[in-house]
Protein backbone atom coordinates (compact mmCIF):
# COMPACT_ATOMS: atom_id res chain seq x y z
CA UNK A 1 0.00 0.00 0.00
CA UNK A 2 1.35 3.43 -0.93
CA UNK A 3 2.02 6.15 1.66
CA UNK A 4 -0.80 8.29 0.21
CA UNK A 5 -3.23 5.39 0.60
CA UNK A 6 -2.09 4.92 4.19
CA UNK A 7 -2.69 8.63 4.87
CA UNK A 8 -6.20 8.45 3.39
CA UNK A 9 -6.98 5.35 5.47
CA UNK A 10 -5.74 6.98 8.66
CA UNK A 11 -7.69 10.14 7.84
CA UNK A 12 -10.89 8.14 7.45
CA UNK A 13 -10.28 6.36 10.76
CA UNK A 14 -9.54 9.64 12.53
CA UNK A 15 -12.80 11.13 11.23
CA UNK A 16 -14.83 8.38 12.92
CA UNK A 17 -13.42 8.86 16.39
CA UNK A 18 -11.88 11.77 18.32
CA UNK A 19 -8.20 12.38 17.81
CA UNK A 20 -7.88 13.16 21.51
CA UNK A 21 -10.07 13.19 24.65
CA UNK A 22 -12.18 16.17 25.67
CA UNK A 23 -9.62 17.43 28.18
CA UNK A 24 -7.06 17.75 25.38
CA UNK A 25 -9.43 19.85 23.29
CA UNK A 26 -10.04 22.10 26.31
CA UNK A 27 -6.25 22.39 26.66
CA UNK A 28 -5.95 23.36 22.98
CA UNK A 29 -8.70 25.96 23.31
CA UNK A 30 -7.24 27.59 26.43
CA UNK A 31 -4.35 29.52 24.79
CA UNK A 32 -6.68 30.44 21.91
CA UNK A 33 -9.27 31.85 24.33
CA UNK A 34 -6.65 33.69 26.38
CA UNK A 35 -5.14 35.22 23.23
CA UNK A 36 -8.55 36.31 21.94
CA UNK A 37 -9.57 37.97 25.20
CA UNK A 38 -6.18 39.67 25.48
CA UNK A 39 -6.40 40.99 21.92
CA UNK A 40 -9.94 42.25 22.59
CA UNK A 41 -8.63 44.57 25.28
CA UNK A 42 -5.18 45.24 23.83
CA UNK A 43 -5.97 48.50 22.05
CA UNK A 44 -7.34 49.86 25.33
CA UNK A 45 -4.13 48.96 27.16
CA UNK A 46 -1.37 50.86 25.35
CA UNK A 47 1.31 49.63 27.75
CA UNK A 48 0.34 45.96 27.43
CA UNK A 49 3.34 44.88 25.40
CA UNK A 50 6.90 43.68 25.82
CA UNK A 51 9.09 46.63 26.94
CA UNK A 52 11.46 47.92 24.28
CA UNK A 53 9.48 46.82 21.23
CA UNK A 54 6.34 48.11 19.55
CA UNK A 55 2.91 46.86 20.56
CA UNK A 56 2.48 45.43 17.04
CA UNK A 57 5.69 43.43 17.21
CA UNK A 58 4.81 42.30 20.71
CA UNK A 59 1.47 41.05 19.37
CA UNK A 60 3.15 39.19 16.51
CA UNK A 61 5.54 37.41 18.86
CA UNK A 62 2.75 36.52 21.27
CA UNK A 63 0.54 35.09 18.52
CA UNK A 64 3.45 33.15 17.01
CA UNK A 65 4.15 31.55 20.39
CA UNK A 66 0.47 30.79 20.96
CA UNK A 67 -0.08 29.21 17.55
CA UNK A 68 3.02 27.03 17.69
CA UNK A 69 2.05 25.93 21.21
CA UNK A 70 -1.32 24.79 19.85
CA UNK A 71 0.37 23.00 16.93
CA UNK A 72 2.65 21.25 19.42
CA UNK A 73 -0.33 20.10 21.49
CA UNK A 74 -2.05 18.72 18.39
CA UNK A 75 1.14 17.01 17.24
CA UNK A 76 1.54 15.34 20.63
CA UNK A 77 -2.05 14.06 20.51
CA UNK A 78 -1.54 12.66 17.02
CA UNK A 79 1.79 11.12 17.97
CA UNK A 80 0.17 9.42 20.95
CA UNK A 81 -2.14 7.65 18.51
CA UNK A 82 0.66 6.80 16.11
CA UNK A 83 -0.51 9.38 13.57
CA UNK A 84 1.14 12.39 11.98
CA UNK A 85 0.15 15.93 11.08
CA UNK A 86 -0.18 14.65 7.52
CA UNK A 87 -3.25 12.77 8.76
CA UNK A 88 -5.08 16.07 9.07
CA UNK A 89 -3.46 17.88 6.16
CA UNK A 90 -3.83 14.99 3.66
CA UNK A 91 -0.11 14.56 3.20
CA UNK A 92 2.30 16.45 0.99
CA UNK A 93 1.85 17.52 -2.60
CA UNK A 94 2.72 14.45 -4.68
CA UNK A 95 3.75 16.54 -7.70
CA UNK A 96 4.54 20.14 -8.55
CA UNK A 97 1.44 20.17 -10.71
CA UNK A 98 -0.76 19.29 -7.74
CA UNK A 99 0.75 22.21 -5.82
CA UNK A 100 -0.10 24.67 -8.59
CA UNK A 101 -3.58 23.19 -8.86
CA UNK A 102 -4.17 23.82 -5.15
CA UNK A 103 -2.65 27.29 -5.51
CA UNK A 104 -5.07 28.07 -8.33
CA UNK A 105 -7.98 26.84 -6.23
CA UNK A 106 -6.76 28.99 -3.33
CA UNK A 107 -6.65 32.09 -5.54
CA UNK A 108 -10.12 31.30 -6.86
CA UNK A 109 -11.39 30.93 -3.32
CA UNK A 110 -10.00 34.34 -2.37
CA UNK A 111 -11.53 35.97 -5.46
CA UNK A 112 -14.94 34.84 -4.21
CA UNK A 113 -14.46 35.06 -0.44
CA UNK A 114 -12.79 38.46 -0.04
CA UNK A 115 -15.56 40.51 -1.72
CA UNK A 116 -18.17 38.45 0.14
CA UNK A 117 -16.73 39.02 3.61
CA UNK A 118 -15.97 42.64 2.73
CA UNK A 119 -19.61 43.22 1.81
CA UNK A 120 -20.74 41.51 5.00
CA UNK A 121 -18.42 43.71 7.09
CA UNK A 122 -19.86 46.79 5.39
CA UNK A 123 -23.44 45.67 6.11
CA UNK A 124 -22.54 45.14 9.76
CA UNK A 125 -21.26 48.71 9.94
CA UNK A 126 -17.70 47.64 10.60
CA UNK A 127 -14.54 47.20 8.63
CA UNK A 128 -11.95 44.48 8.81
CA UNK A 129 -9.54 46.95 7.18
CA UNK A 130 -9.85 49.44 10.04
CA UNK A 131 -9.08 46.72 12.56
CA UNK A 132 -6.14 45.51 10.50
CA UNK A 133 -4.75 49.04 10.23
CA UNK A 134 -3.82 48.89 13.91
CA UNK A 135 -1.89 45.63 13.65
CA UNK A 136 -0.36 45.56 10.16
CA UNK A 137 3.42 46.16 9.87
CA UNK A 138 4.87 49.66 9.76
CA UNK A 139 8.61 48.87 9.62
CA UNK A 140 10.68 46.47 7.51
CA UNK A 141 11.43 44.24 10.50
CA UNK A 142 7.77 44.13 11.46
CA UNK A 143 6.98 43.13 7.87
CA UNK A 144 9.41 40.20 8.06
CA UNK A 145 7.85 39.00 11.31
CA UNK A 146 4.37 39.56 9.86
CA UNK A 147 5.20 37.32 6.89
CA UNK A 148 6.36 34.61 9.29
CA UNK A 149 3.13 35.08 11.21
CA UNK A 150 1.09 34.86 7.98
CA UNK A 151 2.70 31.56 7.02
CA UNK A 152 2.21 30.27 10.56
CA UNK A 153 -1.44 31.33 10.50
CA UNK A 154 -2.04 29.62 7.17
CA UNK A 155 -0.58 26.38 8.47
CA UNK A 156 -1.40 26.49 12.17
CA UNK A 157 -4.93 27.90 12.11
CA UNK A 158 -6.06 25.60 9.31
CA UNK A 159 -4.53 22.63 11.12
CA UNK A 160 -6.29 23.67 14.33
CA UNK A 161 -9.73 24.75 13.12
CA UNK A 162 -10.36 22.98 9.81
CA UNK A 163 -8.27 19.97 10.85
CA UNK A 164 -8.21 19.12 14.55
CA UNK A 165 -11.38 20.85 15.78
CA UNK A 166 -13.45 19.79 12.76
CA UNK A 167 -12.43 16.17 13.33
CA UNK A 168 -13.16 16.42 17.05
CA UNK A 169 -16.58 18.04 16.57
CA UNK A 170 -17.44 15.64 13.75
CA UNK A 171 -16.62 12.61 15.89
CA UNK A 172 -18.56 13.91 18.89
CA UNK A 173 -21.66 15.09 17.01
CA UNK A 174 -21.71 12.56 14.19
CA UNK A 175 -22.26 15.40 11.72
CA UNK A 176 -19.62 16.96 9.50
CA UNK A 177 -21.95 19.89 8.72
CA UNK A 178 -22.42 20.67 12.42
CA UNK A 179 -18.67 20.29 12.92
CA UNK A 180 -17.97 22.87 10.20
CA UNK A 181 -20.46 25.26 11.81
CA UNK A 182 -18.91 24.82 15.27
CA UNK A 183 -15.31 25.28 14.12
CA UNK A 184 -16.34 28.47 12.31
CA UNK A 185 -17.93 29.83 15.48
CA UNK A 186 -14.79 29.08 17.48
CA UNK A 187 -12.65 30.58 14.70
CA UNK A 188 -14.61 33.82 14.88
CA UNK A 189 -14.46 33.97 18.66
CA UNK A 190 -10.71 33.34 18.49
CA UNK A 191 -10.24 36.69 16.73
CA UNK A 192 -11.29 38.99 19.55
CA UNK A 193 -9.34 41.92 18.13
CA UNK A 194 -11.98 42.40 15.44
CA UNK A 195 -14.80 43.00 17.96
CA UNK A 196 -18.13 42.97 16.08
CA UNK A 197 -16.36 42.08 12.84
CA UNK A 198 -15.71 38.69 14.49
CA UNK A 199 -18.95 37.66 12.77
CA UNK A 200 -17.22 38.20 9.43
CA UNK A 201 -14.27 36.08 10.57
CA UNK A 202 -16.78 33.43 11.62
CA UNK A 203 -18.27 33.39 8.12
CA UNK A 204 -14.81 33.13 6.62
CA UNK A 205 -14.19 30.17 8.93
CA UNK A 206 -17.29 28.49 7.53
CA UNK A 207 -16.18 29.18 3.97
CA UNK A 208 -12.73 27.74 4.67
CA UNK A 209 -14.36 24.74 6.35
CA UNK A 210 -16.53 24.09 3.30
CA UNK A 211 -13.51 24.59 1.04
CA UNK A 212 -11.47 22.02 2.98
CA UNK A 213 -14.41 19.60 3.05
CA UNK A 214 -14.93 19.96 -0.69
CA UNK A 215 -11.27 19.31 -1.46
CA UNK A 216 -10.93 16.66 1.29
CA UNK A 217 -7.63 18.32 2.11
CA UNK A 218 -6.33 21.26 4.13
CA UNK A 219 -3.69 22.13 1.57
CA UNK A 220 -5.75 24.55 -0.60
CA UNK A 221 -7.23 26.21 2.50
CA UNK A 222 -3.76 26.61 4.01
CA UNK A 223 -2.56 28.29 0.83
CA UNK A 224 -5.61 30.56 0.68
CA UNK A 225 -5.35 31.56 4.35
CA UNK A 226 -1.61 32.19 4.21
CA UNK A 227 -1.82 34.05 0.90
CA UNK A 228 -4.58 36.33 2.19
CA UNK A 229 -2.55 37.25 5.27
CA UNK A 230 0.64 37.77 3.27
CA UNK A 231 -1.08 40.03 0.74
CA UNK A 232 -2.89 41.92 3.49
CA UNK A 233 0.39 42.74 5.20
CA UNK A 234 2.18 43.68 1.97
CA UNK A 235 -0.63 45.93 0.73
CA UNK A 236 -0.88 47.68 4.11
CA UNK A 237 2.90 48.15 4.34
CA UNK A 238 3.40 49.58 0.85
CA UNK A 239 0.25 51.68 0.70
Amino acid sequence: MSSSAVTVTMSADAAREPIAPLWHTVLVLMPIAIGSVASWYQHGLPNAHVPGISSRLSSYITVLAQEWLVVLLIWLALRRRGLSIGTLVSGRWPTLGSFFKDLGLAVGFLVVAIPLVGALAYLLGGSADSALANITPKTAFELVVWLALAVTGGFGEELTFRGYLTRQFSAWTGSRVFAIVLQGVVFGLAHGFYHKVMVVVMVQGWLLGLFAHWRKSLRPAMLAHGLQDVLGGLVAFFS
